[in-house]
C-alpha cells in the first residue's frame, strides 16, 4: 500500500491541491489526513469538500472541532479566534456536523493517525519532546503513528526502550524500531520552509519519505486578505512560519 499522510490543511486550497496533484503523481492510492482541514485560510468548505471527494481518511484537529462547536477555542490565540469564527460562517450545516463527527484518533492494520498525542487525542497537546513521544510510543499498538498539529517535520524513533528525534523524515523502516512521524503541514508549514509538506509511507518498500511541494502562495495570500481575515495570516506562508 503506497499512503499520503498530510496534516493541518487548514483551509488552503491553493497549497491542498498542488499536494493532490502530487499524490496522484505519486500513484498514491490512500490518503489519510491528522486533521486541521480548516481554520486559518480562506477555502474551509473547498477543502472540507475536496477531503470528501478524495475519500481521504481524518481525525479531527483542534481547529476541526473549535469551529463546529465541540472544543473550547478561548485558548487560542487573538487571530486563531477570529479565523474561528470567520470560519463558522462560510459553512453550512453538513459541515459543521462533518467535523463534528470527525474521530479523536483512528488505528488500521498498517499505522495510528492522531493529531496531537496518543494519551490525550481530544485535548490536542503538542508532541514537542522526547517525554511526550514516550507516553504515545507506550500507546501504539502497531509500528507507525503519523501526527500533525506543531506543522514541522519531525520523527522520533523508538529502539530498544531508547528514544532519539530528527528532522530528516526519508527512512527505512527497521524490525527493531517505531516510529512517531510528524508529517509537517499542507497549509501553513512552520519549519522556515514555505512550500506544502506530506508524507508517503509505502508499506510494501517499508519506506517513509516527505515531500515538499511549491504552490500559488500569492493567491492564498491574496484570498486571506480579501476574506478580512488577520493580516498576519496571510503573510505568514511566505515565511513558512
Amino acid at each position: 500500500m503506497r499512503y499520503g499522510i498530510i496534516s493541518d490543511i487548514h483551509s488552503n486550497l491553493e497549497a491542498f491541491e498542488a499536494v493532490m496533484t502530487e499524490c496522484r503523481q505519486l500513484k498514491i492510492e490512500t490518503l489519510l489526513c491528522c486533521g486541521d482541514i480548516v481554520g486559518y485560510g480562506a477555502d474551509p468548505k473547498a477543502c472540507i469538500h475536496l477531503v470528501k471527494k478524495g475519500n481521504i481518511v481524518s481525525v479531527a484537529g483542534n481547529h476541526d472541532w473549535a469551529v463546529s462547536g465541540r472544543l473550547d477555542f478561548s485558548y487560542f490565540t487573538p487571530n486563531g479566534q477570529a479565523a474561528v469564527l470567520w470560519t463558522r460562517s462560510q459553512l453550512g450545516m453538513e459541515d459543521m456536523i462533518y467535523l463534528n463527527n470527525l474521530p479523536s484518533w483512528l488505528k488500521n492494520k498498517d499505522c495510528t493517525l492522531v493529531h496531537g498525542t496518543l494519551q490525550s487525542p481530544g485535548q490536542f497537546t503538542y508532541l514537542t519532546n522526547i517525554e511526550k513521544a514516550s507516553q504515545t510510543f507506550a500507546l501504539m499498538e502497531n509500528k507507525v503513528c503519523f501526527v500533525g498539529h506543531t506543522h514541522v517535520p519531525q520523527v522520533y524513533i523508538e529502539r530498544e526502550g531508547r528514544i532519539y528525534s530528527s528532522d530528516i523524515l526519508d527512512i527505512d523502516i527497521q524490525p527493531d524500531c517505531r516510529y512517531i512521524i510528524n508529517v509537517g503541514s499542507v497549509g501553513q508549514p512552520r519549519d522556515r520552509n514555505p512550500l506544502a509538506s506530506f508524507c508517503v509511507y509505502d508499506t510494501q518498500l517499508e519506506m517513509i519519505e516527505n515531500h515538499r511541494v511549491p504552490y500559488d502562495i500569492e493567491r492564498a495570500q491574496q484570498k486571506i486578505l480579501e476574506a478580512g481575515l488577520p493580516q498576519a495570516l496571510g503573510l505568514r506562508l511566505r515565511e513558512g512560519r
